[in-house]
């Protein structure tokens, strides 16, 4: 397993280590003695999520603020995302800087997303199956989020603007400079 860091503290890029043979493949996608022992990544995970959505969707920008922040580990099943990720701490150099990743059942990448970033990503194939793993519960009070448009952040999420399908909800989320959650 290669994880990878990035500019971003506390923000990997993993890579498995996927063994092909006549059957098809084989590879580990999370390995707690790895994660916790040589990368010093600590976290009891207490729920696993999963979406599935068609060619065009974006979801996000969210998170959840403190006291329920969330770590993420961030996969696909099915298809090809553009995840998309925000850092919302103030206290670090990359705050309100833009990380993005194509991450897809073929390249098998994982993002680690750490509390303090707002999270989302598009589907870039017909359909796709994201699953993630959380450290805390869904909390709705403390359901924050920046609207996936931002002019300040200026996404490009890979999808033609005619083609975005974006929830109501996503609509009304507040800019970046309006939000008032960082950490």
């Amino acid at each position: 397993m290669q994880i990878e860091t990035t500019a971003f503290a506390g923000l990997y890029v993993i890579t498995p280590k996927v063994f092909h043979d006549e059957r098809g493949s084989f590879f580990e996608s999370y390995n707690d003695s790895v994660f916790k022992n040589k990368h010093g990544m600590d976290f009891t995970w207490v729920q696993d999520n999963q979406s599935h959505s068609t060619y065009g969707v974006i979801r996000g920008l969210h998170m959840q603020k403190a006291p329920h922040a969330q770590t993420k580990l961030i996969r696909v099943l099915q298809g090809s995302i553009l995840d998309v990720v925000v850092d919302m701490r103030k206290s670090e150099k990359t705050f309100g800087k833009v990380f993005s990743v194509e991450l897809s059942a073929e390249n098998k990448k994982q993002l680690f997303i750490p509390k303090g970033f707002i999270h989302g990503f598009s589907v870039m194939s017909e359909t796709a199956d994201v699953m993630y793993k959380i450290d805390d519960f869904y909390h709705k009070d403390s359901e924050v989020g920046v609207i996936y448009n931002d002019p300040t952040l200026r996404i490009d999420w890979k999808v033609p603007v005619e083609k975005q399908v974006v929830s109501e909800k996503d609509l009304v989320l507040p800019s970046f400079t309006d939000a008032t959650y960082y950490e």
